[in-house]
């Protein structure tokens, strides 16, 4: 499936923008990620810390495949969306816990982060090829009705 410029350059920011994310949840960051694992997870300090860094080498991996493995991109693309959908609930714990991270320090800003992980998932989506590919796929499957 061919992509246009414009979501070649959208593809490739949010691959190097993962990559970033996940060497911060590696390193330099790996305190202020702790504030998006759910609570609802073993609240054990060193359980959590193993999910900020599976998290973080998953985010790394999945970058990574957003810049280089073009010949899959709309495949990356649904891999990524599912990430996002599968963390989204730590920002929620971290709306609904009060927890302050990465500046989120007020309930409002912690509330307008919510809104951005939609547009994460249609960022993602939209700049691989994916929203297309699932259209074909479905165009694809749909029988053709028969005339009589």
């Amino acid at each position: 499936m061919k992509s246009s410029l414009l979501q070649n350059i959208a593809r490739v920011v949010l691959g190097l923008f993962l990559t970033f994310a996940g060497i911060g949840h590696l390193t330099f960051q790996r305190h202020e990620f702790l504030a998006q694992v759910p609570r609802w997870l073993p609240g054990d300090p060193a359980f959590m810390d193993i999910v900020v860094l599976a998290s973080g080498v998953v985010e790394i991996a999945l970058g990574l495949a957003m810049i280089f493995l073009t010949k899959y991109q709309a495949k990356v693309g649904i891999a990524l969306c599912i990430f996002f959908v599968l963390v989204f609930p730590g920002n929620i714990s971290q709306y609904t816990n009060e927890i302050n991270g990465f500046g989120l320090d007020t309930d409002r800003k912690r509330l307008i982060r919510l809104f951005f992980q939609p547009v994460l998932i249609l960022w993602a989506l939209w700049s691989t090829g994916a929203i297309s590919w699932l259209l074909n796929c479905k165009k694809a499957t749909t029988p053709q009705q028969q005339r009589t």
